[in-house]
């Protein structure tokens, strides 16, 4: 029987279904896809090596910071043990011999769970042990002049570090004069009312204070003035306001009537619109109640998971984040406060913004909307979409569906809109690959839509998982990507022509020591590229030199390792670092040099229904076997990952480079009848491998 397997989207899946040949993803899974990525076409491929890019002290967490969608936009915030660091794509900014660091009042331990969402040039992040924070990114307009204490100079911006005051504005003018003016010589009427107003400093951008005391006078109720009546109103200046707003009272509310640019206003018996009130101070966050989830949805700042109430979730007044102040009676641009009721109390563990106000709590996943319009405090509806429960880790936008890590932390579900059920459905991701999440928790993730719409996820044992998913096409597969040392963070920003992947990653030194290595991973390798320019090798340097060279310096952080090492595109064995080099046998001006990590494909047993009946359990054996391949170089192969044999081309001098190979290879691999043979590819040497289709012989025995 000749079988061809020519989709491999399916990525791998657990052992226990490798007798499920009757589910339609069975024949484009695998057992085993080891640092191979599949293509969105059902190719497999190789992944890159990554780039060092710096050490660091000690373990860190990675936060983007993504202006807009230009490369030079985009930054990476370097979280470590109360300090934080400013990288990009090329590492850090150092000055002085050292990098920028600013201080921060976060532990270590509580880096993971920290909630960030940004607005402009401003980072929000939140967590239940410490007040609301937010880092300021700004043009740097005195380059020579000090700078305080809570900010830094990094790659040409200065970044500030302050607490969030919520409510802060100008302040409160003092209270006005205020005279009731007849103006009518025929006006004898008594003056037994008492005329109360208040003042409202607003600033340029539109920012309200709070008011001031009421300046009160007596005279007539409105409705009793006759033509000349009027109230002459007068208050101090505030510094910084540009208009003020005057409120009169009526009917026990101080209703709006008019603005004023400077600081006198006649009242000529203006309506009071008592819809329009002064904002009075409210501040949920109070004495230590501090937001475990920060996000932000139509114009407001979304605030939720606190200590005294975790399942209540708050929103800004619109269009300004920072403020949480009401008004008497509340107006739509009011904040909203809503509590879930859920019978547990099931803690808010995220919020997103996706069409609707999303929310994950620690039992259920929730819907916000408005009925058809905004939320507003007297127009918000929650409805439950489903009861998996989340984890604490935010979601991920993917295209038109989000992800999310159930709770106890394993599980990937997807939450998409389903027009047959008029809500939110999704599916369990993880369910045919539990062996990757049983027993695990998921630390961190990170999306990189270009290329290869890849999310990278880091395990809690320093694994790097990968999941391709693109759900329009139904795809979805998972990989695990090995390498020498644990993976502790990672994140994803917009680069010149792609998304790059940043790493934090934990290695071993030669001597038994430990390095933290500030990573990233290489740019796939492109049909245009020249096999030079090929990288897959991890924390290694990518040299480029004018003139050939047998030297190859700054490799001090690998010192004392054994490399793999591209030079002019052949491959080099037995480098070992001394003193920060290496010494190649000939001399080369591209080099690649780093750790070396074996790349490993295994399709699953061939099973199916025969005239004989099912072939689970009968004796097999491999005949020949063929392999498409595109721009490839070397690998191995076998019947077992213990005996592999060299796919026969290589350079026919080590100092020439090697030739990408596109075309079908034919082999027959060792090994003789089981019950569940198969084949195995393995690419160990610094060298690309993609792999179009395999097509493999098998003869079943008749027993």
């Amino acid at each position: 029987m000749r079988i061809a397997l020519h989709n491999f989207t399916g990525g791998e899946v657990s052992p226990i279904l490798a007798a499920r040949y009757d589910l339609s993803r069975y024949g484009s899974s695998v057992q085993c896809m080891e640092n191979m990525l599949p293509g969105l076409h059902g190719d497999v491929r190789r992944r890159p090596g990554t780039l060092f890019l710096g050490s660091l002290e000690d373990e860190a967490v990675l936060l983007p910071f993504s202006f807009n969608a230009l490369a030079e936009q985009n930054f990476v915030l370097v979280l470590s043990g109360n300090g934080l660091s400013i990288a990009d794509i090329h590492g850090f900014d150092p000055q002085e011999g050292s990098i920028p660091r600013l201080s921060t009042p976060y532990e270590a331990r509580h880096l993971l769970e920290i909630c960030a969402a940004q607005v402009g040039d401003t980072v929000y992040l939140a967590h239940t042990a410490y007040p609301l924070h937010k880092l300021v990114r700004s043009t740097d307009s005195e380059p020579e002049s000090p700078l305080p204490e809570n900010a830094i100079r990094s790659h040409g911006y200065r970044w500030t570090l302050e607490a969030v005051a919520l409510n802060s504005s100008l302040p409160a003018p003092q209270a006005p004069g205020c005279t009731f003016v007849r103006g009518n010589n025929d006006d004898d009427a008594g003056l037994g009312y008492t005329l109360r107003y208040k003042i409202v400093a607003v600033d340029a951008n539109g920012k309200q204070s709070l008011a001031s005391e009421a300046g009160s006078c007596d005279g007539k109720h409105p409705s009793d003035w006759v033509v000349g009546n009027r109230t002459d109103l007068s208050w101090t200046a505030v510094e910084g306001a540009t208009e003020y707003n005057i409120y009169r009272e009526e009917a026990g509310y101080y209703g709006f009537i008019g603005v004023s640019s400077g600081t006198t206003f006649s009242d000529n018996n203006y309506q009071a619109d008592t819809a329009d009130t002064p904002r009075e101070d409210w501040d949920p966050f109070a004495d230590g109640n501090n937001p475990s989830v920060v996000a932000f949805h139509q114009q407001r700042m979304v605030l939720a998971g606190t200590r005294d109430s975790p399942q209540a979730f708050y929103l800004s007044r619109s269009g300004d984040f920072e403020n949480f102040r009401k008004s008497r009676p509340l107006q739509d641009d009011d904040p909203v406060e809503y509590l879930i009721a859920s019978g547990s109390i099931d803690a808010i563990a995220w919020a997103a913004s996706f069409g609707d106000l999303l929310l994950g709590t620690s039992g259920s996943e929730y819907k916000a909307s408005g009925n058809g319009s905004a939320i507003t405090p007297g127009n918000i509806t929650i409805t439950a979409q489903s009861y998996w429960g989340s984890a604490g880790l935010a979601p991920i936008i993917i295209g038109n569906a989000i992800l999310h890590v159930q709770r106890h932390g394993a599980h990937v579900r997807d939450l998409f809109y389903s027009l047959e059920k008029d809500g939110y459905a999704g599916n369990d991701l993880s369910i045919l690959a539990p062996h990757l999440f049983e027993g695990h928790r998921l630390r961190q993730w990170a999306y990189q839509q270009t290329p290869g719409s890849v999310l990278w996820i880091v395990r809690d044992d320093g694994l790097l998982l990968a999941l391709t998913y693109l759900k329009e096409h139904d795809i979805w597969g998972w990989s695990r990507h090995p390498t020498a040392g644990e993976v502790l963070s990672v994140c994803s920003i917009s680069g010149p022509d792609s998304d790059e992947l940043l790493l934090v990653v934990r290695r071993r030194d030669a001597d038994g020591g430990t390095r933290y290595c500030l990573e990233r991973l290489a740019p796939q390798w492109q049909d245009s590229d020249p096999v030079e320019e090929a990288f897959f090798v991890d924390c290694g340097l990518s040299l480029h030199r004018e003139e050939a060279v047998n030297d190859v310096d700054g490799l001090d952080h690998l010192e004392g390792q054994s490399l793999a090492v591209l030079a002019d595109g052949s491959p080099v064995e037995g480098c070992v670092v001394r003193q920060g080099r290496i010494r190649l046998p000939f001399a080369a001006r591209i080099v690649q040099a780093g750790l070396p990590y074996a790349s490993v494909l295994s399709p699953l047993p061939v099973e199916g229904n025969g005239e004989s009946g099912s072939t689970l359990g009968r004796q097999r054996a491999l005949g020949r076997c063929c392999l498409r391949l595109y721009r490839s170089v070397g690998g191995r192969y076998g019947a077992g990952r213990d005996e592999l044999y060299d796919i026969p081309f290589l350079p026919r001098r080590w100092d020439e480079a090697c030739q990408p190979f596109s075309g079908d290879v034919d082999f027959l691999p060792a090994g003789g009848h089981g019950p569940s043979a198969t084949i195995w590819l393995v690419q160990e040497r610094p060298l690309p491998f993609h792999l179009l289709a395999l097509s493999l012989d098998v003869e079943f025995a008749e027993i």
